[in-house]
């Protein structure tokens, strides 16, 4: 079994690295809360009724940015 060394040259450093999880959790998270409003119409702004159709085509864009942006990090979720 292969061993890997890592060096940080500050607690702040070695706490961004130790927590990189945690920011992919809150990104399928906010996915999840978009996927919501495309896909089952829920909508964040009438709690009452169903999403507009406005609410569904600005959650499917944001949808579109969010993977872009981990794409061009080459992240995935």
């Amino acid at each position: 079994m292969a061993k890997i060394t890592i060096e940080f040259d500050s607690i702040e450093e070695a706490q961004t690295a130790f927590e990189g999880h945690k920011w992919k959790l809150a990104m399928w998270d906010l996915d999840q809360e978009l996927r919501n409003t495309t896909k089952y119409g829920k909508s964040v702004i009438h709690s009452e009724s169903g999403a507009p159709e406005f609410e569904i085509d600005i959650a499917e864009k944001y949808r579109e940015m969010l993977r872009e942006i981990l794409d061009n990090h080459r992240l995935v979720l």
